[in-house]
């Protein structure tokens, strides 16, 4: 294993590397995803809003613990990356999501899972304020789509489950993907 695979790299998101990186992905029109876990990959995430904000021309796809667990307004602990019970509206990813239309969110893996599970009422909610920015993503190789190790057919389930309407569904499913990657 190389120095690169065997320890997770920390880059503030306002650090020149990622700076370069914006950069490059505003020069070519695609779209970055951000790796949000305490203090794992993309670090400083309550100060991506200035980021966003540098950036308009980039869209951003918001993706994992740290970004999901911060659609609650009183997420305790940043250390705490899979919270359980009620949400209070008005987090961080919400905002974020209200604020900035080059943000998306990416509603893969066990986080993006656990932040609608966790508190269904909030999550419908939270699917139709953000129904054309957020998309499915299973972050897995979920080839039989059975589930477990993988959260594809499950995040496929709770999306179905919680989306207001079949066309709202759709959207995340299939639609706001295909037109962020410009499928």
């Amino acid at each position: 294993m190389n120095q690169l695979n065997d320890r997770p790299f920390n880059l503030p998101v306002e650090s020149k590397e990622m700076e370069a990186i914006y950069a490059i992905a505003q020069e070519f029109d695609v779209p970055i995803v951000m790796h949000f876990q305490y203090e794992m990959f993309n670090t400083g995430y309550e100060r991506f809003g200035k980021v966003l904000a540098k950036y308009p021309d980039v869209n951003f796809i918001g993706h994992a613990q740290t970004f999901w667990a911060n659609i609650d307004a009183k997420h305790p602990d940043q250390k705490m990356l899979y919270p359980k019970g009620p949400v209070t509206p008005g987090g961080m990813t919400d905002k974020y999501l209200s604020d900035y239309p080059n943000l998306y969110g990416d509603m893969s893996a066990g986080s993006g899972l656990n932040a609608l599970q966790r508190d269904e009422d909030h999550a419908r909610g939270f699917i139709e304020r953000h129904q054309d920015r957020l998309v499915f993503g299973s972050d897995c190789p979920d080839r039989d789509g059975f589930g477990p190790p993988c959260s594809g057919s499950g995040m496929i389930k709770a999306i179905a489950k919680l989306s207001p309407s079949k066309e709202i569904m759709r959207k995340l499913l299939h639609d706001n993907a295909a037109k962020l990657l410009k499928l």
